[in-house]
């Protein structure tokens, strides 16, 4: 299964200029964790980071810098690790591990913005299979013992 299939569509985004206390804000209206910081073409929209609430603990409250005064842009500090909708969620699951992060940005072909994809849409997709698996056993034991009574 592609992960475009899955991801989250309704993304979050804010530019580059956001500062922080309006990122915040963004995060409790929408009722969200993170951002995805993209800026805007003639197509669509661009993925260039992720900014979380942890991050805004982190690098900002607790360094005691201005919140009204730092940028989204001012966080930005590695390459920005995203996921083809095509990539199916098995090799999702590897990038994202290989990576150590827990959410992607979902991209089309030309690298606009599709979707996200976080560990807990992951781990979602994976319980319900992995449930009907623990299952095998005991469903095997009932079905032997009804049939060779």
């Amino acid at each position: 299964m592609c992960i475009g299939n899955f991801c989250n569509h309704n993304v979050v985004c804010a530019r580059r200029e956001t500062t922080i206390v309006e990122a915040a804000h963004l995060m409790r209206r929408h009722h969200i964790g993170n951002l995805v910081v993209a800026e805007e073409i003639a197509d669509g929209q661009r993925p260039i980071g992720i900014v979380t609430d942890r991050d805004i603990v982190v690098e900002v409250i607790s360094a005691g810098l201005d919140p009204s005064v730092v940028k989204l842009g001012d966080l930005l500090l590695e390459p920005l690790v995203t996921v083809e909708e095509r990539t199916g969620y098995a090799e999702t699951i590897r990038l994202m591990s290989a990576r150590g992060v827990r959410r992607l940005p979902v991209v089309n072909q030309v690298g606009l913005l599709v979707g996200i994809v976080s560990f807990d849409d992951l781990l979602r997709q994976l319980a319900v299979p992995l449930a009907e698996l623990s299952e095998i056993a005991s469903r095997e034991w009932r079905h032997e013992a009804q049939t060779r009574k």
